[in-house]
């Protein structure tokens, strides 16, 4: 280990806080004096891994047990069948995790990882660490141990990392070097000539563009330009209001282009932002709102630097930067503690920092939901530069939702079923999802000048062929897309023979929120792809309408036959919905019926349903 000092971190992140896990743990490596790469997965050649001798993988679990988007190729990389038994020999590597228990395969990313490294022949420094989000401090409950034990272990094996050994830290003052972010101000009168004075969608899009490609944060997807723009043409509530849930009915139009979609894709929405809002971080935070900047890493000298792609501060942040939705992270309280002229302050920011102040600090921010705004106004002694708030404050996200129409039905439309998100913390702060919230606020009456950027890519549920039978579960909002697939499927029927569908769907109560009462009604009826005469079905379960909660789950062990004549007959399994519990639940009724009708063990039914996924018979689209 000794001939190549330095560490190699590698992370593979959905929401960012295995991107922020690598990133603490790098910053305690350098301020012991060890030199630090701190990489994407998708950003590194999974090839050039052998070159390396110390890795640590910073890895999240993501839906049922799957990987990051930007771990996925470098997966595939290392489970190549002609990778040698000791491809990585000689390669020293540590894993941490982060997952939440209260999914069944918690950490199933990690686990697979640190199995195939040792496998490949490369060396493990210390056990995985496994973070959890059920503990009362997160993933960070264990990240702390963790991190402490793997820094004392790799001194013992390799002193010449931690040249003063892996208790002696940098003063802080003196690691505090600049941030990663520079600012280039440009003057107003050379730019304004090259902005357009229409709001026209041309200019909007190249804005979004602008700010993404600036932005730090990473959108999910690689096209940083709008599909299109979006107007909103209908805002229909589905549920009653008393009922203490808000799910709405979207309908959507393109302003300009054409949109093509299929059935199971999904559409993500950059969601627009309070100006009020806005206004109030910028001035909280003493900025210029109408100043033209360009954004970039630092130490770069590239086209960023243009005052032809500048803009305006205010329009940067509100593209870019979630000040009033996402809490910020750890690293966050850290740096403000800098720049906190208030004694008070400072030390209250350096605890919350601190391994002692990490339960307090779960306790103030996570649990509680803060935002960007609500901390600076908490400490109105910090003065942070913008360069600091433009590295850490949280990236404004697109929110991705299963589109619930057919593109063949609806040519110039597009349908969203979407959970209006709300909540009370603990300390009965009223909370609402920023996406959610800002769309059932519009008003297609009233809201015709506004223009919603959005992309359609593929989800997990391909589209099936009208031969295929599929057997559908769907309850809550999981509904949605198989909405899209009747309506399909209806319209497949008139030109020529269908398969049947069997779809399970839940609520809570039959005339509180029954999504689609009578859409679902209509097609199981009169010869409808839905209904039985056509060896179809649709059956509901009311899980609050009777003293026994009743689920999915029980829906289709009442169905048993029904389920395995269908399954006998080749049918696909689409499960879609919340990713807590549901998605077992429903493998476990499947296992259950299979070993039932057919007289086979549990374990063959396990192995029936293993066969399925293999042959792409069954599909899980979860959400959290």
């Amino acid at each position: 280990m000794e001939d190549k000092a330095k560490l190699l971190i590698l992370y593979a992140s959905q929401t960012g806080n295995a991107m922020d896990a690598a990133e603490r743990l790098g910053r305690e490596a350098e301020r012991r004096g060890c030199p630090v790469a701190v990489i994407s997965t998708d950003e590194f050649d999974a090839s050039s891994l052998r070159d390396e001798k110390i890795v640590v993988f910073v890895v999240s679990t993501t839906g049922q047990g799957d990987p990051p988007d930007s771990l996925k190729v470098f997966w595939r990389k290392l489970l190549q069948r002609n990778l040698a038994k000791d491809w990585l020999e000689g390669v020293n590597y540590a894993v941490f995790g982060l997952g939440d228990s209260g999914y069944q395969k918690y950490n199933f990313v990690a686990k697979k990882l640190d199995k195939r490294l040792s496998i490949l022949g490369a060396t493990a420094i210390i056990e995985r660490g496994l973070g959890d989000d059920q503990h009362p401090s997160g993933y960070e409950g264990a990240l702390d141990p963790w991190m402490s034990s793997f820094l004392n272990t790799l001194y013992e094996k390799n002193p010449k990392l931690f040249p003063k050994g892996p208790d002696f830290v940098i003063p802080d003052m003196d690691f505090m070097d600049r941030p990663k972010i520079e600012i280039v101000h440009h003057d107003a009168d050379k730019v304004v000539s090259h902005y357009s004075n229409d709001a026209d969608l041309r200019f909007i899009e190249m804005q979004i563009e602008r700010a993404c490609s600036m932005s730090p944060g990473k959108l999910s997807h690689d096209k940083k330009r709008p599909d299109c723009f979006l107007k909103m043409t209908k805002n229909h509530a589905l549920t009653i209001a008393s009922c203490g849930k808000d799910v709405r009915h979207f309908e959507f139009e393109p302003r300009s282009s054409i949109i093509e979609y299929e059935v199971g894709d999904v559409l993500e929405i950059l969601p627009g932002q309070d100006p009020a809002a806005i206004d109030a971080f910028i001035q909280r935070c003493n900025l210029n709102a109408d100043a033209y900047i360009t954004v970039h890493p630092r130490g770069t000298e590239n086209q960023l630097r243009d005052s032809k792609i500048s803009m305006k501060l205010r329009t940067f942040v509100e593209l870019t930067m979630d000040v009033a939705s996402a809490s910020p992270r750890r690293y966050f309280f850290e740096v403000m503690s800098y720049f906190a002229s208030a004694e008070h302050e400072k030390e209250r920011l350096q605890y919350f920092a601190s391994p002692e102040g990490r339960d307090d600090l779960y306790q103030y921010n996570q649990k509680e939901r803060r935002t960007v705004l609500e901390v600076l106004e908490d400490f109105p002694s910090v003065q942070m530069p913008f360069e600091w708030l433009v590295q850490l404050v949280p990236p404004l996200k697109t929110r991705a939702f299963s589109i619930s129409s057919s593109h063949s039905v609806h040519p110039n439309q597009v349908h969203l079923t979407i959970n209006v998100v709300s909540w009370t913390t603990p300390f009965k702060r009223k909370r609402t999802g920023l996406c959610s919230a800002w769309l059932a606020g519009l008003d297609p009456e009233n809201s015709s000048g506004v223009n919603i950027p959005a992309w359609f890519h593929k989800g997990s549920l391909p589209p099936p062929p009208p031969s295929l039978p599929l057997i559908l579960i769907g309850p809550g909002t999981g509904c949605a897309p198989f909405r899209g697939f009747v309506e399909e499927r209806t319209l497949q029927s008139k030109s020529g023979p269908t398969a049947p569908i069997l779809f399970f769907f839940g609520c809570r109560n039959k005339d509180n929120d029954f999504l689609y009462k009578d859409f679902w009604l209509s097609h199981s009826q009169n010869g409808g792809v839905l209904s039985e005469d056509r060896g179809g079905g649709f059956y509901v379960a009311f899980s609050r309408d009777q003293p026994n909660k009743v689920y999915v789950q029980h829906m289709m062990r009442e169905q048993s036959n029904r389920v395995w004549n269908l399954l006998c007959e080749g049918a696909a399994i689409y499960v879609a919905g919340s990713s807590t519990k549901m998605p077992a639940d429903v493998m476990s009724a499947f296992e259950e019926i299979i070993s039932n009708e057919s007289g086979v063990s549990s374990e063959a039914a396990v192995g029936w349903i293993r066969e399925l996924e293999k042959a792409g018979k069954y599909y899980v689209e979860a959400w959290s």
